[in-house]
């Protein structure tokens, strides 16, 4: 597998669309560090690690609202890819959905969004888009 970043969103995806309450992800440092800033904005529940060493899953804990139990996450997008990168300054930073969704940017000072990274005045590479 090569699109780590990719596996996870599509996991998180597919598990909200069927309703699941947890979803397992092979954990990586980029997937905790994606999921904790999900966890900080409130798009998930909550995350946990477990097993040691290559074997370690990532289980994230998926949000819901109301009675119908809609997904509190409507779309995750992945922006930059492997074969083609996508990189902002803090100036150009895009805004999701007129600051209704996030967009998370992996900087020099670690992985957080847009908003974190026009605040500190760093860019970096776009990662994925979440609303």
């Amino acid at each position: 597998m090569n699109d780590t970043i990719g596996d996870m969103l599509t996991r998180i995806r597919n598990a909200g669309m069927a309703r699941h309450q947890v979803t397992s992800i092979p954990a990586t440092k980029m997937t905790l560090s994606i999921a904790k800033v999900l966890k900080q904005e409130g798009y998930i529940d909550d995350y946990e690690v477990e097993g040691e060493g290559i074997g370690r899953t990532l289980n994230v804990t998926l949000k819901y609202q109301g009675r119908g139990r809609q997904p509190l996450i409507t779309r995750l997008k992945r922006v930059s890819r492997p074969g083609l990168r996508v990189y902002s300054n803090h100036r150009e930073l895009p805004r999701v959905l007129g600051g209704i969704g996030i967009a998370i940017v992996s900087t020099s000072r670690g992985i957080m969004t847009d908003r974190e990274a026009r605040k500190q005045g760093v860019g970096g590479e776009v990662l994925c888009y979440v609303w």
